[in-house]
């Protein structure tokens, strides 16, 4: 593999820790807004995980698309840790949505199903 493709590789997998790691401290952050009855943050920090979750799975895709082009990577232990850091925030910002409905539904807000 070429320095240039390791490089945007490695760029992707980044991509993929960073942006997970915000998602999931976006999910966290907005089930302690809810646990204090603050709603409107907690809505807006899941919606900014919702954007770190897109900016990943754009990092994503781009990995896809190029070994679908026959552009392979090489699969590292680094590869391996990023696609389980994702996995992991789109599980913590999933349950992090119904935890915040559950703190609207005891602070008598309703919630759609």
């Amino acid at each position: 593999m070429a320095e240039e493709e390791q490089e945007q590789n490695l760029e992707a997998i980044m991509g993929l820790i960073m942006n997970g790691g915000n998602a999931k401290s976006s999910s966290f952050e907005a089930i302690h807004a809810a646990k204090t009855g603050d709603f409107e943050t907690a809505e807006a920090k899941l919606k900014e995980a919702d954007h770190f979750l897109t900016e990943a799975h754009n990092s994503q895709t781009g990995m896809l698309t190029d070994e679908a082009n026959g552009k392979h990577a090489k699969v590292t232990l680094l590869t391996v840790h990023s696609q389980d850091h994702i996995m992991n925030a789109i599980t913590f910002r999933d349950l992090a949505g119904e935890i915040v409905d559950l703190y609207k539904r005891l602070d008598g807000v309703k919630v759609e199903d």
